[in-house]
């Protein structure tokens, strides 16, 4: 019997019908509408469920930006979602639609799906970073994901790598790496830059879309925009190995398709930023599950 996987993002929710093997048999995606507020939003969330839902689905996973408890179901307050605060959203899923439903942090189901049907398949220890909009990362330990005392583990995007920072992130701290990393700071850093490369093919507004496009024709300010980007991650990366030391990352997101280019740098930069002897040795690769991985995410909490 399939379940539904239903990805709450910033800018849309993508829900679907999943088989027992993680297969995506249906799928649909709205806006979230998140600027209205929670009203208009969680009613997005209604409207995704009920047109994937069948008489024969048995439960529903629901994956959605941190802070949130997994354990109580709870959304506690998470910046892209304006008004999502303490709001018990997987008994309030469950009482509607009469099934039993599971929340989880979205990076957390997404480095679950990797490691259960994706690029981590077979890796006990995954560290999971999705760059997008935000930068989101999940931990697995053995196998399990890793919540931490309160269900708030895992919120590495908002880890510190430059107080000094001018960008203060959507979470109220100055230097985030996803202020200073994230897909928007990417487009920020280009747009900052743009008057400094007369010769440049980007135009304003610059989009990662562009930047991609322009690493790739060897555009002289996109690739200063990829080597400072992958800087940053490589010196944060460095660190999650010293602190965690995973048997492999995996990346996933929008940014990520920057491709072989970023991958490239991380691979030789983030060992200088790690005290770990193993630190070269860890591999570091593209998700595998793409476009679909915030769906089967959320599945495989349920599967």
């Amino acid at each position: 019997m399939p379940v539904l996987g239903i990805d709450i993002g910033g800018t849309k929710i993508a829900a679907g019908r999943v088989g027992e093997r993680a297969e995506v048999l249906e799928t649909v995606t709205v806006p979230t509408l998140a600027g209205a507020g929670l009203a208009v939003s969680f009613a997005q969330v209604r409207a995704a469920i009920r047109a994937v839902w069948r008489a024969d689905v048995r439960a529903i996973g629901i994956c959605a930006p941190g802070p949130l408890n997994p354990r109580t179901g709870v959304v506690l307050n998470p910046p892209n979602l304006p008004g999502w605060r303490d709001i018990p959203l997987a008994a309030d899923i469950a009482r509607e639609f009469g099934v039993p439903c599971r929340l989880e942090n979205d990076a957390n189901a997404a480095g679950l799906a990797e490691a259960l049907f994706g690029a981590a398949r077979g890796y006990e220890n995954v560290f999971y970073v999705t760059l997008s909009t935000g930068i989101g990362t999940g931990i697995l330990v053995g196998g399990r994901i890793y919540h931490g005392k309160n269900g708030a583990a895992g919120e590495g995007g908002h880890v510190v790598v430059d107080p000094r920072a001018e960008e203060i992130c959507g979470c109220g701290l100055r230097g985030c790496i996803e202020a200073l990393a994230s897909g928007p700071a990417l487009e920020r850093r280009a747009a900052r830059l743009l008057p400094d490369y007369p010769d440049s093919a980007l135009r304003a507004p610059v989009t990662a879309v562009q930047i991609a496009a322009g690493v790739a024709a060897g555009d002289p300010l996109a690739v200063r925009v990829l080597d400072e980007t992958a800087g940053l991650l490589s010196l944060w990366l460095g660190n999650m190995i010293t602190l965690l030391d995973p048997d492999i990352i995996v990346i996933g997101g929008g940014v990520s398709q920057l491709g072989e280019p970023l991958f490239s740098r991380l691979r030789e930069q983030t060992p200088r930023h790690s005290i770990n002897q193993f630190a070269a040795a860890t591999p570091i690769v593209p998700a595998a599950l793409a476009g679909q991985v915030g769906i089967v995410g959320a599945a495989a909490v349920v599967l």
